[in-house]
């Protein structure tokens, strides 16, 4: 796995989904915290980036006028309800503080998939990026809509299994054995990083 054709896509790892002065907190502070998951990924992300990977963390916002925002779902319904909460700007938007100096690209959108909504898919390919790394919450939501997207439009995927977490361990553990036949298959963040290491091309099972 070439580190300079690899980004680390870090999926809404802002104040809304990880704190418990988030609009999710009380749903998503507490399993979130009890994993350790931040630190894992924290530590993850430090060691891909020296490793030559691109850093590229999303995060959901709602800009006035409501972006690409359509409420056609009961999540999207909410979050619309509780917009300037999620404004660009609202301390709720922000990424948390064990990963704000992280990022090499920050991209905001009004989708599940990281990828949806935006030229993200395009950008990341004008950098010969082929390879997907994802970290990030919840793993039923974000992380599995955007794994499954990247991996349909082409990108080989690898799900940071210990880097991701949700707020039930079953929705969890049932949403990385599928990503395990929908993806390039799941890593452990020391697996990924001793990958990144080695050098190479994309790894396939």
């Amino acid at each position: 796995m070439d580190g300079s054709r690899c980004a680390v896509l870090a999926l809404h790892w802002q104040v809304n989904v990880i704190e418990p002065e988030g609009f999710f907190g009380g749903m998503l502070a507490e399993p979130v915290a009890r994993s350790g998951v931040v630190e894992r990924a924290a530590r993850f992300h430090a060691a891909a980036a020296e490793a030559g990977a691109e850093l590229v963390f999303t995060r959901f916002t709602v800009p006035a006028g409501g972006g690409e925002l359509v409420r056609n779902t009961g999540f999207m319904r909410a979050v619309d309800d509780a917009r300037e909460s999620f404004r660009p700007d609202s301390p709720g938007s922000a990424l948390i503080a064990a990963m704000a100096d992280q990022p090499d690209l920050v991209v905001d959108n009004q989708k599940l998939s990281g990828l949806a909504g935006g030229d993200l898919a395009d950008r990341l390919r004008a950098r010969d990026i082929g390879t997907l790394l994802i970290t990030g919450v919840a793993t039923n939501l974000t992380v599995e809509q955007t794994a499954r997207h990247a991996t349909d439009l082409g990108f080989h995927v690898h799900v940071v299994r210990d880097c991701v977490a949700a707020a039930d361990e079953t929705a969890h553990e049932a949403s990385l054995a599928a990503l395990e036949l929908t993806t390039a298959g799941c890593r452990t963040a020391d697996d990924a990083v001793r990958l990144l290491a080695a050098g190479g091309g994309p790894l396939i099972r």
